[in-house]
């Protein structure tokens, strides 16, 4: 299976339609997470649900739609955001874009098999503030 990027127009479905369903759990998922961060021109408060694995010192997020998101450049822009998984909340801050592999060295326990296979070519790494 190739390396693959999901198209920008179901990013753009899932940003009006689909993240405002997921949000109501992705809270408490496994591999899901809401992250909240502030526009960086808008100043506007954002909740966006990801799909998020555990590191030794915070989490990695799939770039499934690839590097060029907004909640990265938010994230980047404000020095941080934070983010909920399992029903707690902790800030993350350094934002490290790298490749799918390099990232599947950071993640831990069971699931990293899983990320090293997931079809996408990038992550981001976020250090627990």
């Amino acid at each position: 299976m190739g390396l693959m990027q999901l198209p920008q127009w179901l990013a753009r479905f899932n940003r009006h339609v689909t993240n405002p369903i997921q949000r109501m759990w992705a809270g408490w998922a496994p591999t899901m997470g809401i992250l909240e961060h502030i526009g960086r021109r808008s100043g506007k408060h954002y909740r966006t649900p990801l799909t998020v694995f555990s590191t030794a010192d915070g989490v990695a997020v799939l770039l499934t739609y690839g590097p060029d998101r907004d909640w990265l450049k938010n994230l980047t822009a404000a020095g941080g955001g934070t983010m909920r998984r399992y029903g707690r909340t902790f800030p993350v801050t350094e934002p490290q874009v790298m490749s799918r592999d390099e990232a599947s060295a950071h993640v831990t326990g069971m699931m990293r098999p899983v990320f090293a296979r997931l079809p996408f070519e990038s992550a981001v790494l976020l250090r627990r503030g």
